[in-house]
């Protein structure tokens, strides 16, 4: 590995965008992979088994393309793959975990509420996070079936969208928490619709920023930051039809005429 090689990011589809943009931020001089295994999308309604074989299929795709670090940028792969990935390549992996820490910090009335996948929800390391920074705290779990779907469509601002979050905002708000986090990937391009469905007040945080701090330091720490002449340069890729995730891809990376390549067959397939 060298400090000019790309590192690697990838989800179910096109949420781990939202880390992607905090990296970039970040890391202006890197080169920035991505991958969206659109195909297998929503990660959320699979076996820990299944999940596990794509993120190695993603995996050896990102190693074939020469990356130096490999983002998982979606909790629900981090919950079910990460300890899997680590253990089979020598790489480093940064994952994503909910921001219960952050949130434990930042309540007033020790009540959060958590919006997530089911199987992030049901993981051991959801439960070691509560555990472990939850003390004292009530913590409200909430599933929500379909928001995934609805950023993959694009469908970010609609009605039926709203409809959903509101439905699963409810449990939260009648509980009386004054932070939520948004625990999947996906979620930070509803923070909008959140924030206007929410009371006043209400901090909405998410996990881009913590984890782009943690991707720096693992290269810092690795001496494979890119040198700062550099101008990082992205490039898109997917298991599903780029026809179809290339539109949302660019409204959700916020430019124009994106490229999105659809990964070669071997690593498209189970």
């Amino acid at each position: 590995m060298a400090a000019a090689d790309p590192i690697g990011l990838f989800d179910s589809g096109v949420g781990g965008l939202s880390i992607m943009k905090e990296v970039r931020r970040m890391l202006p001089h890197e080169d920035l992979i991505y991958v969206a295994d659109s195909k297998y999308c929503p990660y959320g309604e699979k076996t820990p088994q299944a999940i596990q074989e794509r993120a190695r299929k993603v995996t050896e795709f990102l190693l074939a393309k020469g990356v130096k670090l490999i983002v998982v940028a979606c909790n629900t792969a981090s919950v079910a793959a990460l300890k899997y990935l680590r253990a089979a390549f020598t790489l480093p992996f940064v994952g994503v975990e909910p921001a219960v820490k952050q949130a434990a910090l930042f309540t007033k009335n020790k009540k959060i509420g958590v919006l997530a996948t089911g199987l992030t929800l049901s993981g051991e390391k959801f439960t070691s996070l509560v555990e472990k920074f939850g003390g004292g705290i009530t913590v409200v779990n909430q599933a929500c079936p379909g928001l995934v779907e609805q950023v993959e469509a694009g469908q970010v601002s609609g009605p039926e969208t709203e409809t959903m979050l509101r439905m699963y905002l409810k449990p939260l708000q009648d509980t009386g928490v004054d932070v939520v986090v948004l625990g999947c990937t996906h979620y930070p391009f509803l923070r909008p619709l959140v924030v206007k469905i929410v009371e006043p007040g209400i901090q909405v945080i998410d996990t881009g920023m913590p984890v782009a701090r943690q991707t720096k330091r693992v290269l810092t720490q690795a001496e494979l930051l890119a040198p700062e002449t550099r101008i990082g340069q992205d490039w898109f890729y997917t298991s599903g039809n780029p026809s179809l995730v290339g539109p949302v891809v660019e409204r959700l990376w916020g430019a124009n005429e994106v490229v999105v390549e659809r990964i070669p067959p071997p690593f498209a397939t189970d």
